[in-house]
């Protein structure tokens, strides 16, 4: 059982204050990346999990503007510290966060607690061996697309969990590696990209959110294995 006294013991760590449609989060991050990094290979298992990422922002402000549907069952894989998840459950929307790293997975649950969300739902999810119950009404992910080793899995994932009828969004800058899964996708989605841009003092970000559905009732039977 996680332990909010343990973790504050555990790590030394730094607030970040977020407000998304008017109201306040603090999520708590690494202050120090050192302990997450390989001494021998630095870019090994790299802790991109350690910050929140303009995606997961964008993310979160687009499911607190939906409005939330009690019997819908929404999934977020690749979590991080876990702000997706929270903004959501705080906006009334009954949704499993799932994350591979356990160093994640402990401020993620740290983050919940802070934020008010003790009963969300944390599970450790490994794409290549996903032990999750049932199949999902939405999909959602920032951020995930980044290792061509991860394509095959995570198209598996998605096209397993996906409802029929469901709706997958990815949220992330436009990268190539992107492109390519998309590519790999679209044979059994319907992919719409709407841009979002996410302004600060000097500079604008566009980010995408990628909305799949399945094409037809077939495409989704094809993955009709998990009830």
């Amino acid at each position: 059982m996680f332990s909010i006294e343990a973790f504050c013991q555990e790590y030394e760590t730094e607030a970040t204050e977020l407000v998304i449609n008017a109201k306040k989060f603090n999520i708590l991050l690494p202050k120090k990346l050192d302990r997450f990094i390989n001494p021998i290979n630095a870019l090994h298992d790299f802790p991109l999990w350690a910050k929140i990422w303009k995606a997961s922002w964008v993310l979160s402000g687009y499911l607190a503007d939906m409005p939330p549907a009690p019997d819908k069952r929404f999934l977020e894989i690749g979590a991080g510290v876990g702000l997706v998840s929270i903004v959501a459950a705080s906006f009334g929307h009954q949704i499993t966060m799932t994350e591979y790293n356990s160093e994640a997975l402990n401020f993620a649950h740290a983050n919940a607690h802070l934020n008010n969300c003790p009963e969300l739902p944390i599970q450790k999810l490994d794409w290549r061996r996903p032990r999750l119950k049932g199949k999902f009404d939405m999909i959602v992910a920032s951020e995930v697309i980044y290792k061509l080793e991860d394509f095959v899995p995570l198209t598996q994932l998605l096209r397993s969990y996906l409802r029929p009828g469901g709706e997958i969004i990815l949220a992330s800058e436009m990268r190539k590696t992107v492109k390519d899964l998309f590519n790999l996708l679209k044979a059994d989605f319907d992919i719409k990209v709407e841009k979002k841009s996410l302004r600060s003092d000097t500079a604008a970000t566009q980010i995408m959110l990628f909305k799949m559905r399945f094409q037809n009732l077939r495409s989704a039977k094809n993955y009709d294995k998990i009830k």
